[in-house]
């Protein structure tokens, strides 16, 4: 919840409508630097702030009203820059809502998207300029992502400006060849809404890119020559700060990166090439340092994913991280005191700590001792931060420190959560070890009921997610499963949770393993861990449940299925259940396409199974989920009828992924906690 502010000692909050100024060191309010009541109705400044940003010296805010959501990351608004020094408010564009504008790094211009082109609007001339004239519907979009980018390559905006304010980059995306899927939405009407996007399944056409700059003291546009573009991606572009470009450019079946600079003509400079012999995941772990030589770069070309020190021509300088572990956040570079910081699980993989090297890859300093995992968020001076601690069984603590490591302040311990939870008696979590028949050592935590008693059997109920990187034995809050998990605890349900062959913070090998083969040893894994906890001598082991949501639905239904002799009964919630109908950039890094890998598709999609289901199913979905279509419970509904079996079935109609949105969630839990007190 900070917005820190360039001296690294104050920062900003939204607050009642109201743009709020605090001293970071003792928490105390500052000023109100913008009330939006006072905004109201001028320059056709409606409603209240959604959201602001600061122009690089702060000297002016740019707000958005009437914000609205698209997609996961995506969302159009209305927006202003707002002048504190004189109180004026000018609107961006006045008649329509816009998409990501943001300020050039002098505060004199904002970029945004409209219509799927790019506009630039002068705040000190009121004048805007079209950059592209192309951008059409369902066809050509500028400066903003596809579907697929924005959900699995975590990008929204696809511009970003030079830092010297003279030019912006953007990325096009020509989605002309790109299948459609519609979406029914019922509003109470007549007719429903149908809802019609691009979305490439495994196999199809994804959408065209293309890098370009656009030079604005000489109002030209030109597209930068990244050679074959043949199924390829552009997943990123940055600027680095001697106002060169670097675009990354990736193969579609993402296990070859390159970095490319480009500065004044249209020819790029190659000046990083890795290949993985799996696949690389794309993330923001970059920095280029000030003195225009030398890179920060993440890679896990050691089996592990480090940090590495790299010059403008590619080559390494230095590992700055090394270690039979996990670097797991890059929080940036101090230039300052000539080093980084990173969290990492150094210690064992259900913990995160962070720590501070230097650039010359010399002593390393822990900023966060004690157990548990610790998530830090820096001033933008690097000379304070903040730490949210939390463990398995305690709720999260956040406290201020200096760069030294000596604490200022606390912001908030939770005390009154930690009463609360002695008052409801819950039961300590507990994690847990155990080798799988392949020798494979899998980790675990599970919860008792409060009144455990050794002689008794208890039915198990599992909670799993299992996807390629994810975690969920951490030594971390669980959240708000924790109190679903406590009320099942105190039903007299023993609730069990396994990380899986494929999951992160354990090297390399351990989390690809799974490469071509989604699904496979996941679930052998699960079934063990099954097999394991029901061979306690306090569980009953013909009362066995699991549950999962997403990945972990389609964890949930091939473990029923494949372990029929194993799970009573499983709940899968918006599941995948044939990898065919997913998108073509999260399925092809693991899987390739159908074509080049028939039998991984074939042997670990739930809908070809069916006719192994012995216990009770529930299977839930929302009809509007834009990420894994309800034709995924659909077609698994058809698969199950033709095999005759009996299930049940919850749908949420117009609710996306998450299932949320008025009393949806309380439904949703209320129909899952009954299924598994009837039948398991």
């Amino acid at each position: 919840g900070f917005r820190f502010m360039n001296d690294g000692r104050h920062y900003t909050r939204l607050e009642q409508n109201q743009i709020n100024k605090y001293d970071f060191t003792n928490g105390e309010m500052v000023s109100v630097l913008l009330d939006g009541a006072s905004l109201s109705n001028k320059k056709g400044f409606r409603g209240r702030i959604s959201r602001y940003s600061f122009s690089h010296d702060e000297s002016l805010i740019l707000i958005s009203t009437q914000r609205e959501s698209i997609y996961r990351r995506s969302s159009k608004a209305f927006f202003f820059v707002y002048n504190p020094g004189n109180g004026s408010l000018v609107p961006v564009k006045e008649s329509d809502k816009v998409m990501y504008a943001t300020f050039s790094p002098d505060g004199r211009y904002v970029a945004y998207v409209w219509d799927n082109d790019i506009y630039i609007f002068d705040a000190s001339t009121l004048s805007t300029t079209r950059v592209t004239s192309d951008g059409a519907f369902n066809r050509i979009i500028n400066g903003a992502a596809d579907w697929v980018y924005e959900e699995e390559f975590s990008m929204s905006r696809a511009f970003e400006w030079s830092p010297d304010s003279r030019m912006l980059g953007f990325i096009r995306y020509n989605e002309s060849l790109v299948p459609e899927f519609t979406m029914t939405m019922y509003h109470d009407d007549l007719y429903p809404e149908y809802r019609t996007f691009k979305y490439p399944k495994v196999g199809e056409d994804n959408a065209i890119v293309s890098a370009h700059i656009y030079n604005l003291e000489k109002n030209h546009l030109r597209e930068v020559d990244l050679g074959d573009m043949t199924n390829m991606y552009l997943p990123r572009i940055k600027w680095t700060v001697t106002n060169d470009m670097v675009i990354f450019k990736m193969n579609r079946h993402q296990n070859h990166l390159q970095l490319f600079k480009v500065g004044q003509g249209n020819s790029a400079q190659l000046i990083l090439d890795e290949k993985n012999e799996y696949y690389i995941d794309i993330t923001d772990d970059i920095t280029f340092l000030r003195n225009g030589n030398h890179f920060v770069w993440s890679s896990e070309k050691s089996g592990y994913n480090h940090l590495y020190l790299y010059d403008m021509d590619g080559k390494e300088v230095r590992a700055l991280t090394k270690g039979s572990f996990d670097v797991t956040a890059f929080y940036g570079v101090d230039e300052k005191r000539n080093c980084i910081y990173y969290q990492a699980a150094a210690n064992k993989p259900s913990e995160r700590h962070v720590f501070a090297v230097g650039l010359d890859g010399g002593q390393t300093r822990l900023l966060t001792p004690g157990r548990g995992t610790h998530r830090v968020q820096f001033s933008s001076t690097f000379d304070y931060y903040a730490d949210t601690h939390s463990t398995i069984n305690t709720p999260p603590s956040y406290v201020v420190y200096e760069n030294s490591g000596r604490e200022i302040r606390v912001i908030e311990k939770n005390d009154v959560l930690k009463k609360n939870m002695e008052a409801y008696a819950l039961s300590p979590v507990e994690f847990f070890e155990f080798k799988t028949s392949e020798d494979i050592p899998l980790k675990g935590w599970i919860i008792k009921p409060v009144d455990f008693d050794p002689q008794r059997q208890y039915p198990v109920f599992m909670h799993v997610y299992g996807g390629p990187n994810s975690q969920e034995v951490i030594d971390s809050w669980l959240g708000q499963n924790y109190w679903w998990f406590q009320l099942l605890a105190q039903n007299g349900y023993i609730v069990a949770c396994v990380d899986n062959r494929g999951t992160g913070a354990r090297g390399e090998a351990f989390r690809k393993m799974t490469y071509m083969n989604l699904g496979h040893y996941e679930t052998i894994d699960q079934i063990e861990a099954a097999r394991y906890l029901g061979a306690l001598p306090y569980t009953d082991s013909s009362r066995i449940g699991i549950f999962g949501w997403s990945y972990g639905g389609y964890m949930s239904s091939l473990c029923i299925l494949k372990g029929n002799d194993v799970f009573k009964a499983a709940i899968a919630v918006a599941p995948v259940t044939n990898w065919r109908w997913y998108d073509t950039i999260y399925t092809e890094r693991y899987m390739r396409t159908e074509e080049e890998n028939p039998n991984g598709y074939k042997d670990n999609s739930p809908v070809y199974f069916t006719d192994r289901l012995k216990g009770s199913y529930l299977l839930i979905h929302g009809m509007g989920d834009d990420n894994v279509h309800f034709q995924h419970s659909v077609e698994m509904m058809n698969a199950l009828i033709n095999s005759n079996k009996q299930f049940d079935n919850y749908m949420y109609p117009n609710r996306a992924h998450g299932i949320h949105g008025g009393k949806a969630r309380l439904h949703l839990y209320t129909k899952m906690t009954n299924f598994i007190l009837n039948n398991i």
